[in-house]
C-alpha cells in the first residue's frame, strides 16, 4: 500500500512515516527508484497495535469509593499484563 494509504490506516501523516523511516522505527516494505514508498499491511497493523497503549478507564461515583477505584485499576492492569499489552490508566473520582 502507498504511503498515503498507510498513513490513513495508522491515523497519522505521511511526514510522520517518512520520519519513522529515517529513524529506522518503521521501514517501507519496498521503495522504488523514484522514491515511492510501499508498506506491507500486516506490518502496519503490528506496528499500530504495538505503538498504541491499551487505555484502561476506571471510575467511581463518590470519593468514599476510592478502594473500589483501586481494585478496578488493579484488575484492569492485571488483565492487560496477562495479555502482554502496554497500558495507560485513566482514573476518575466523581
Amino acid at each position: 500500500m502507498k504511503i498515503g494509504e498507510a498513513a490513513r490506516l495508522l491515523g497519522t501523516d505521511p511526514i510522520t512515516l517518512r520520519k519513522s523511516e529515517n529513524t529506522g522505527e518503521l521501514l517501507p516494505a519496498r521503495k522504488t527508484k523514484g522514491g515511492a514508498r510501499y508498506y506491507d499491511v500486516s506490518e502496519l497493523m503490528g506496528y499500530s497495535n504495538e505503538a498504541a497503549p491499551t487505555l484502561c478507564y476506571c471510575r467511581v461515583s463518590g470519593h468514599d469509593q476510592k478502594p473500589d477505584l483501586d481494585r478496578q485499576q488493579e484488575l484492569l492492569e492485571a488483565c492487560c499484563s496477562a495479555k502482554g499489552w502496554r497500558t495507560q490508566v485513566i482514573r476518575k473520582n466523581a
